[in-house]
């Protein structure tokens, strides 16, 4: 073995703590970047897979009744590669051991042969035979969530009519790998199910005979998907079509793209930040060892070894401790990844979910931490290289002296020589001092970063749930009707208020910019569903005039006086103009409202209703509920105390995963940062302290002098971390941001405390592990002149 090798391994030994707390940082960046990166390549692979097997289509559209020769003229359009016409519904059901009513959602199949589109993968059973009345496939989800299985029986309300429906397989689809229903945040696998039933049998329980109610299509490659839409739209449009959409649009296909999206800024944030750390520290670490061996350094050169030798020898410490986190990293990242695609298989449903690791991740990962050791190290390596000889052989020069700040306030004998002695030295280091703390508020910033999740999902809960939609249930009729069913409900077992909506679907354009979206009409008076400005003060809705979410008005372009214009989707087909009169702060979607009585105006239809929203006494839920599965008119209930629970049984494993990850990754690059601020001071001071030793001072007043240092690095650490910690959750909001959700910036008090608690207890070991070197410096070492 060479002599530099023996004195690497012999230096890495004697600083193995150090050197073990750097790779974990470094195994830290590593395994969020391998579980972050490969979760995210398998879980697009198997999604780009599922949608090409089962043929997922490009294209869908909806409208009342259409006859079946239009699907001819649908398929004339040019770059159209294959359609699928068929009829789909939702329906009210009755699931046994559920009190609450669950919503279905009917697809029908052709009665011979597989969909030509968004074909089903049978997971268990077979298809429905379209001879026997009220056979279905029912979706994975749902048949799990509720606990039912083949062969059990479902009541469900079909166009008014009370029928059974039987279970005779269990089935997947490209169309719900995410099952949620538009307008929810998250999916309720046991409230929502998908079912699909023969072709048939649908036609004469919804009197659909010759007709259909929903395309979809395949297009070319290379077709233009805008020009496609509107042909389509055009031909449908007679028939009362509201609008086609392509695939990004779709609800599950969208949720799916969010997640990636997501994923792929996990990808870049987390690792870049333990990576940065990482560097910070190898830089630090290794300058400072530089400055401890000058003599050394000066020696090497006088025996012959070049600048090149001396410089890969250094190098070599960091690509060493990078290549060991780096091991320990893909191991771990692979455990993660495993880890979170069985979360994700509660939520996305596939045939086929298996985690494979990707071994070009782990290389990548590997190459990023060298690289990280390498740009850490370049600037220490650099200053050892061009230290001459002769300089190398004399002691280095002291720092300049200048009065502290409390000799020249002519405080200097109202405080302790230690505290003296402390100011004095970090006021003649001030970058080294700088750097150190930069160093600890970046594991500050991480605690912060780990706490974020949680605190702004119980912001959003009391926000959206609360403050915002304040009823208990929310009803939906198949169809607008009269205002006399307000009354109905009023007379409902334990309705306390009833708020009715109106609600329809409609194009917003402001210049050349579009969005889908639907706008609710919401009466004047109405306590049930609130909306908040930007201050979380109620909006009292305009006569005239219509309300956009905030991130609808950001979509547009927009500001509360400007003038859009309005393209109803659904019947007469109005276009209108009108004035945007607030800007209201939602979370979720991309939502406009108006004055019910001025959205009825701006249809020209008579005062008719889309749903209401009821408060209820608890102790008639069962009653009404019962009542409200029996009643034809109603096509589904949102139960919001359901919506609740589910969003943080969700939520919650979500983040438990997520933040017991992160949070063990931040106590890594808490005590790494500390205790290697901590072991270089002294390694710096040691001569310094061993001659305080020497003159009088005792072992309590040199430790008070070095442990006091890194007390005052870390408490000017912490408000600098939480203001780090603050611009890195910016930045996750902004990176995660999308159009069907967004979280809110919300950091509690309690976040920052307990960031600054598990640092300081950071500070606290590494400083009775560095107290226990104070016990061995060298006084003989002390006495010798170095000169």
């Amino acid at each position: 073995m060479r002599t530099l090798d023996r004195k690497l391994i012999r230096e890495l030994g004697h600083s193995k703590a150090q050197s073990l707390a750097i790779a974990l940082v470094v195994a830290s960046g590593v395994a969020v970047f391998v579980m972050s990166v490969s979760t995210l390549a398998f879980l697009r692979a198997t999604r780009d897979a599922y949608y090409d097997r089962f043929r997922f289509a490009d294209v869908f559209a909806s409208v009342p009744r259409a006859p079946d020769a239009v699907a001819n003229q649908i398929a004339a359009i040019k770059g159209i590669a294959a359609l699928q016409t068929r009829i789909v519904s939702e329906v009210s059901l009755d699931v046994p051991e559920l009190v609450e009513p669950a919503v279905g959602r009917l697809i029908s199949l052709p009665d011979s042969g597989a969909p030509v589109l968004n074909a089903v993968f049978i997971k268990r059973g077979r298809l429905p035979n379209p001879d026997r009345h009220g056979e279905v496939l029912a979706s994975d989800a749902f048949v799990e969530s509720n606990s039912i299985d083949i062969g059990d029986p479902i009541q469900a309300v079909m166009n008014g009519r009370l029928q059974e429906l039987v279970i005779v397989g269990v089935a997947l689809s490209p169309e719900y790998v995410f099952q949620v229903r538009g307008g929810d945040l998250l999916p309720d696998d046991k409230r929502f199910g998908v079912f699909w039933m023969a072709k048939r049998q649908m036609e004469a329980a919804f009197d659909m005979d010759g007709a259909f109610n929903d395309v979809s299509l395949r297009l070319l490659r290379g077709a233009s998907e805008d020009e496609v839409i509107e042909q389509l739209d055009r031909l449908l449009q007679p028939y009362g079509g509201v609008g086609a959409y392509g695939r990004e649009h779709q609800v599950s296909a969208r949720f799916l793209a969010d997640e990636i999206k997501s994923l792929r800024a996990t990808a870049v944030v987390a690792p870049s930040i333990f990576m940065g750390v990482a560097a910070f520290l190898l830089n630090v670490v290794l300058s400072r060892r530089i400055g401890t061996q000058r003599i050394v350094i000066a020696g090497l050169k006088a025996f012959g070894y070049s600048n090149s030798t001396i410089a890969w020898h250094y190098l070599k410490s960091s690509l060493i401790i990078s290549l060991i986190g780096a091991a320990i990293g893909a191991v771990a990242g692979n455990w993660m990844g495993s880890g979170l695609a069985k979360l994700y298989s509660e939520f996305y449903r596939f045939p086929t979910f298996v985690f494979y690791p990707d071994v070009r991740v782990i290389f990548v990962a590997i190459g990023i931490s060298l690289l990280a050791a390498v740009v850490g190290s370049f600037r220490a390596v650099q200053t050892a290289v061009r230290l001459p000889p002769a300089e190398a052989m004399r002691p280095a020069a002291p720092a300049s002296y200048r009065q502290s700040l409390l000799e020249k306030l002519g405080l200097t004998a109202l405080v302790p020589v230690t505290v003296r002695m402390i100011i004095r030295g970090l006021q003649r280091r001030p970058v080294n001092a700088f750097l150190s703390s930069l160093g600890i508020g970046c594991a500050v910033a991480v605690l912060v970063m780990s706490r974020f999740g949680s605190d702004a999902i119980d912001y959003l809960i009391d926000f959206q749930f609360s403050r915002t939609q304040r009823h208990d249930l929310q009803v939906v009729f198949y169809e607008t009707t009269s205002p006399a069913v307000f009354n109905d409900l009023k007379h409902l077992p334990g309705v306390q208020t009833v708020e009715a909506f109106r609600a329809v679907p409609v194009k917003l354009v402001n210049g050349h910019r579009e969005h889908r979206t639907s706008i609710m009409g919401l009466s004047q008076r109405r306590d049930l569903f609130r909306l908040l400005n930007t201050d979380e003060i109620p909006i009292r809705l305009p006569p005239a005039g219509v309300v956009l979410s905030d991130k609808l008005a950001e979509i547009l372009n927009v500001k509360n006086g400007q003038r859009i214009w309005v393209e109803v989707l659904e019947g007469a087909k109005p276009i209108r103009e009108v004035t945007v009169a607030g800007i209201a702060k939602e979370f979720s979607g991309t939502n406009a409202y108006m004055d019910r009585a001025a959205l009825n105006r701006l249809l020209r239809e008579s005062d008719v209703l889309s749903g209401a929203f009821l408060a209820v006494d608890a102790r008639h839920q069962e009653e009404l509920y019962q009542d409200l599965k029996q009643t034809p008119r109603v096509a589904s209930v949102s139960v919001k105390s359901a919506t609740i629970q589910q969003f943080r049984d969700t939520i919650a494993e979500n983040q438990l995963t997520m933040q017991s990850f992160t949070v063990f990754f931040a106590a890594v690059i808490a005590i790494g940062v500390v205790y290697n601020t901590a072991r270089i001071s002294l390694d710096e001071k040691s001569r310094e302290l061993a001659t305080l030793r020497v003159i009088g001072f005792t072992q309590g007043e040199i430790s008070s002098i070095l442990l006091g240092e890194l007390a005052v690095l870390t408490l000017l650490a912490i408000p600098l971390g939480w203001l780090i910690g603050y611009s890195f959750c910016a930045a996750m909001v902004y990176g995660f941001e999308s159009e069907l959700y967004r979280f809110p910036l919300v950091i509690q008090p309690a976040s920052y405390a307990r960031s600054a608690i598990v640092t300081m207890a950071a500070a606290a070991v590494s400083g009775l592990l560095v107290h226990r070197r104070l016990q061995h410096l060298d006084l003989v070492e002390v006495l010798k002149s170095r000169e």
